[in-house]
This record gives structure tokens, C-alpha cells and sequence, in this order.
């Protein structure tokens, strides 16, 4: 394994370097730094920009195969090194090492996914309306793209950006969250032992809002990419007017869980355990709100709370741990301020509840609340943490009715056995994912993306790669 001795370098137009100023990475699991990241300054951001600026004349010539070609490399690389960056992931955020491991696993797919993708960038002959003329329609790359990626899923959501804007023939340069940048420094090793040329992948570590910034007002950052909160989304938005420049943003999520009455019991704990609680349940899609049909929700429960008693809570490196720590003690102060009002809104605690304690780190106890209201922080706010608040509805057209009660709209799950409700609910629940009887619904060929203040555009599948790409008329006279 990799030991973060020293202070790690970023990497700017091919080659590492040390800025002489660094921050510290803090180990969720024991609250102790154990590594130091060199951090950038607006300078470098503007000369990072020029390199990319550079490449890109380079980059966009070579033929949808060549870029692929370098996809790949870059995947086998990931691959030979999966150990090491799954390692890694575990240190920095905390999930357990199984989960580091296939978010390991889902990067390398995304990026053999879009080899494959980039060279389907079809255009098209449009049938002419005027004799003597063609027309045709081209896609071609947008320019240098400003990757903003966040630290719940370190890897696997700065490869979402970095893997289709490359193949689209645009250069990146990925800026990851302050808390959990390691990963894509050994991210940005795969790259440089890949072989991929000078400037068409750059890592700058730092200042957030100084970063964004520069990709905001400088011209050459043709578009940006952001996953993150929605309150930061619309500072980009607001920020991204003046230049009119295009973003893509995957934003705050408040998933509703539907569990309807003629569900497969053992299927719906199992999946509702997966989507509530995979990743300490700091997900954007993970269940936020669980909302069970009255003629099943005393055995659901009873089912529901016996399998949450059962997950291990423990350090992600510890074997068989399921739930790992919160990424800090405001995430955790935030977790038992939902808890602590949801109680003082009627809300019974049926397990949980608390730190853990006798454990250092910011671990708290998987928690599940009964009778949850609209009322309550936990329905209305994101909820980055172990916390399963539980309701009730009665009707089909109550379920749909709840789970569309929020501004936000990323990801919704239904537990049903109904084929002529699974067409309503995808036709009817207002997000831009559904899960039916699926806690993991996310995949490199399906789109992702949000609805109303869950964000703009898509990643994965074809729309991923388009999302980089420019629509082009050439009308072609004298034919």
C-alpha cells in the first residue's frame, strides 16, 4: 500500500509538483491527519488552464479509437491498482473497504464504458428542403472542461466527468474535495503511467471558491462539472451568468422510499438496507425518507429494524464492517441535531440514536425513527448520515403524492411487485433515477442526473458523453 509520507504533489501539465504550501488529510475513523496534499494558488489555475488550452488542439484531432485507446490504458491501470486506491478511499472517507473496492470497481467501468461510448458521437445527414444543398449535423468537443468532484464518493465521481469529457475530445482539470483528494492523486498516477499527454488531465488541490472562480471568469474553462450541494450549485449558476457559460451540476437529493403492500418482504429490507445505508448513508441518492403502506408496516419494520441492529458499524478497514464513520464531527453534530428534533416532533427512536460509544471517530449508531412527519429536519433536508426516518401512506396516489413533496428530485425507490404501478410510478414520481426493487440503481450505460433542484444535464450513458459535446449545422451549398 501506498504510504503518504511527505507532502503529496499535484499534477500540472504532465508533471508533479509541490506548491510549498499543503493542507492535511484527517482519517474519519480516528480523527488524526496522515497526510499532507500540496494546494495551489490562482496562478497555478490560470497556467493549468493555458497547458489545457494548449492541449486541446492536440487532443481533439486524434480519432474517437485513439482516445479510447488512452481510456483504457487508464483502466487497466486502475485496475492493476484497485488494492491500493480502495485502500486509500477507506482512509480519507471512512466507507467500508468492500464498498472502497467497488467504487474501484464502478471507476474502471465508467471509463471502458466511455472508450467504447466515444466513438458513437453520431452525427447526421438532415435531408435537404433546397436543391443544391446539403446539411449535416456534427458533434464536436465543447473545450476545457473544470471538474468539481466531491468527497462522499471520491473516485468514482470525478471519473464520471473526467471519463466522457476525455473521450469527448476535451481536456480536464479535476479539482476533488479538500477532504478526500488522495484518491485522485492516485487517480492522476494511473494517468501519468498511462502515458496520456502533457496537459489533457490536470489534478489542482486547494481553495474551492478561488478554484471555481477561475473556472467561472476565465475563457478558457469552456464548461464546468459539479457534483455537490444545491446551495453551491446555484452559486455556480449565479456565477456562471455574466460568462453564459455551460454546467453540468448533480445536485442535493431528499430520496423518497415507497414500500407498497404487495411487495416481496425479504426483497424490500434487503434493498431499503442498501439504499438507506450504503456509504454510512452519505449518498446524494441514498433513501431519505421511508414511507411504507399501512397493511405492511408493522411486519416492514419489524423486518427493517432487525436487519439495521445487525449491520456492523467499525472502522472501514475493519473486517465485515458495513458503516463506517460520518467524514467529520459537523457532519456528525448534524446527524444528532436531525435526531434530537425529530424526537421533539413525536418521532420514537427504534434503534440508534447516538454516538457510538467507546469508539473514536465520528461514528454514529445506524438509527431508525418511527413516525416520521413532514415537519420534522430529517424529511426536508438532505440527510448525509445513518438515519432511517419511517412513515406511513395508504393509498397509491398518497405514495406518489409524498414522494414528490420537495424541491429536490435526484433518485426515488419503490419496493412493489405491481407491473401496472411500476409504469405509473415511472411515469408519475418526479426524479431523474427510479429504483424498483433496486437499492443500487446506478449504472455506466443509464443516465444520472437530477430534476427541479437536483440539478442539470446527465452523466453516464450516451447522454454522458453528450453533455461535452457541441451541436453543429454545416449547411454545404453548390451540390
Amino acid at each position: 500500500m501506498k504510504q503518504w509520507s511527505g507532502v503529496q504533489k499535484v499534477y500540472l501539465n504532465g508533471v508533479w509538483v509541490e506548491t510549498g504550501q499543503c493542507m492535511e488529510v484527517v482519517n474519519p475513523a480516528t480523527e488524526l491527519p496522515f497526510a499532507r496534499v500540496s494546494t495551489i494558488t490562482e496562478d497555478h489555475v490560470r497556467e493549468a488552464l493555458d497547458q489545457a488550452e494548449r492541449a486541446f488542439w492536440i487532443w481533439r484531432m486524434l480519432t474517437a479509437r485513439e482516445r479510447g485507446a488512452w481510456l483504457l490504458r487508464i483502466a487497466d491501470e486502475v485496475r492493476l491498482r484497485t488494492e491500493e486506491i480502495a485502500h486509500t478511499i477507506t482512509l480519507e472517507n471512512g466507507k467500508p473497504l468492500a464498498q472502497s473496492r467497488g467504487e474501484a470497481a464502478m471507476a474502471e467501468d465508467h471509463l471502458r464504458w466511455f472508450a467504447g461510448e466515444c466513438q458513437r458521437a453520431y452525427g447526421r445527414i438532415v435531408p435537404q428542403q433546397v436543391g443544391g444543398k446539403r446539411n449535416l449535423v456534427v458533434k464536436t468537443p465543447i473545450g476545457v472542461v473544470g471538474a468539481i468532484a466531491p468527497w462522499n464518493f471520491p473516485l468514482v465521481l470525478a471519473v464520471r466527468k473526467v471519463a466522457p469529457a476525455l473521450a469527448a475530445g476535451c481536456p480536464v482539470i479535476l479539482k476533488p474535495a479538500t477532504q478526500t483528494p488522495l484518491s485522485s492523486i492516485l487517480f492522476a498516477e494511473c494517468v501519468a503511467a498511462a502515458g496520456l499527454p502533457a496537459g489533457v488531465f490536470q489534478l489542482v488541490i486547494g481553495n474551492a471558491p478561488m478554484i471555481a472562480k477561475e473556472f467561472l471568469t476565465n475563457p478558457i474553462c469552456r464548461k464546468i462539472s459539479f457534483t455537490g450541494s444545491t446551495q453551491v450549485g446555484q452559486e455556480l449558476i449565479r456565477g456562471a451568468a455574466e460568462a453564459v457559460k455551460p454546467l453540468s451540476l448533480e445536485l442535493g437529493g431528499l430520496a423518497p422510499l415507497l414500500v407498497f403492500d404487495d411487495c416481496d418482504l425479504d426483497v424490500a429490507v434487503r434493498e431499503a438496507l442498501i439504499a438507506k445505508f450504503r456509504n454510512t448513508g452519505q449518498s446524494c441518492i441514498a433513501a431519505n425518507r421511508v414511507y411504507v403502506q399501512r397493511g405492511i408496516r408493522e411486519a416492514f419494520v419489524e423486518r427493517f429494524v432487525s436487519g439495521v441492529k445487525r449491520l456492523k458499524t467499525a472502522s472501514g478497514l475493519e473486517p465485515g464492517a458495513e458503516v463506517g464513520p460520518l467524514i467529520s464531527q459537523r457532519a456528525l453534530d448534524g446527524a444528532l441535531e436531525q435526531i434530537e428534533n425529530a424526537v421533539q416532533h413525536g418521532g420514537k427512536i427504534l434503534c440508534g440514536g447516538k454516538r457510538v460509544a467507546g469508539m473514536t471517530g465520528y461514528f454514529l449508531e445506524p438509527t431508525v425513527i418511527d413516525g416520521a412527519m413532514e415537519p420534522m429536519l430529517c424529511m426536508r433536508e438532505e440527510t448525509f448520515a445513518p438515519i432511517a426516518p419511517m412513515g406511513t401512506f395508504d393509498t397509491e396516489e398518497e405514495a406518489v403524492r409524498l414522494a414528490n413533496a420537495s424541491p429536490y428530485g435526484l433518485s426515488a425507490y419503490a419496493m412493489t411487485r405491481d407491473v401496472g404501478r411500476i409504469f405509473r410510478l415511472a411515469e408519475q414520481i418526479e426524479a431523474g433515477t427510479l429504483g424498483i426493487n433496486d437499492g443500487a440503481p446506478t449504472s455506466s450505460q443509464s443516465p444520472f442526473g437530477g430534476v427541479k433542484q437536483s440539478g442539470w444535464g446527465r452523466e453516464l450513458g450516451s447522454e454522458g458523453l453528450d453533455a461535452f459535446l457541441e451541436t453543429k449545422h454545416v449547411s454545404i451549398g453548390g451540390v
